[in-house]
């Protein structure tokens, strides 16, 4: 994919990539004055795993963040450009914001599992949330999302323990499994491994391209060996501004802008 020579260029899902789950165009994302995602125009693939690369403070979280209105939490961020799931306006006036959410999952770098409930009960919150009182729906849903999340054989004699007594791997996992039992469409995850030990870190890396099998995954990362293992397209961002998109094996072997290969070589960042 060729590199993005103008802010304001559309970069589109690279060629045998399928179809777009999120199709975002000129997105600018503010907080006051300040423009911490600029003019942003990408294409993400469905079903397939797209990491998003940059060093601190280059947008990524912010940029992730915007895919589902969560910057609508802070009074200070303010949003120009189009973003559509599946073809739909997700900032439409006509579209509650918990709708999106429901629709595009989040994940966020540190585990947060609610530490009064159990394990189940941490699984199905959001099916409550959303009005789901069936019993039988909720003791399925809790399995379902539990083995989507490879949890489920570590924890299913123990589901009525306090979510906060699983290790910190477990513990994130059970929260990609929680957020799985709405049955998103879209996943976005901020750093889900970075706070994890190597062994940990592969079991979320090996859920993520198990996943990607019904699910489109967004990630950010810091670990570039993380995205090159676990991501088909990689975009790297910098300053605010989408630098380069691709397919991931290109960007790290091959990228078309100078920006993207000293970072990747560790030349910066």
């Amino acid at each position: 994919m060729a590199a993005n020579q103008n802010p304001t260029s559309t970069i589109t899902v690279p060629k045998g990539a399928g179809e777009a789950a999120l199709t975002v165009r000129n997105l600018s994302v503010f907080f006051g004055e300040r423009a911490a995602v600029k003019n942003v125009s990408i294409d993400i693939a469905r079903c397939a795993v797209t990491a998003i690369i940059g060093p601190s403070g280059c947008g990524k979280s912010t940029f992730l963040r915007a895919l589902n209105r969560m910057h609508e939490l802070n009074p200070d961020a303010r949003m120009q450009g189009e973003i559509r799931l599946f073809g739909d306006d997700i900032y439409s006036r006509q579209v509650e914001p918990v709708v999106v959410r429901r629709r595009v999952g989040m994940v966020f770098q540190k585990s947060n599992p609610f530490p009064t409930m159990s394990i189940a009960e941490n699984v199905t919150v959001g099916l409550r949330l959303n009005g789901v009182r069936d019993k039988k729906v909720m003791v399925e849903r809790t399995e379902q999302s539990l083995r989507m999340a490879a949890l489920w054989d570590e924890v299913k004699d123990r589901l009525g323990a306090p979510a906060i007594s699983l290790s910190g791997g477990q513990q994130q996992r059970l929260c990609i499994a929680r957020a799985l039992a709405v049955q998103p469409e879209v996943l976005l995850m901020d750093e889900p491994a970075s706070a994890l030990d190597p062994l940990a870190t592969s079991k979320i890396e090996d859920l993520i391209l198990d996943l990607k099998k019904d699910y489109t995954i967004v990630i950010v990362t810091h670990n570039m060996q993380q995205a090159a293992r676990a991501s088909d397209f990689t975009a790297f961002f910098y300053l605010g501004e989408l630098v380069e998109f691709g397919v991931t094996s290109k960007i790290f072997t091959s990228p078309a802008q100078k920006r993207t290969e000293d970072y990747v070589t560790g030349r910066f960042g």
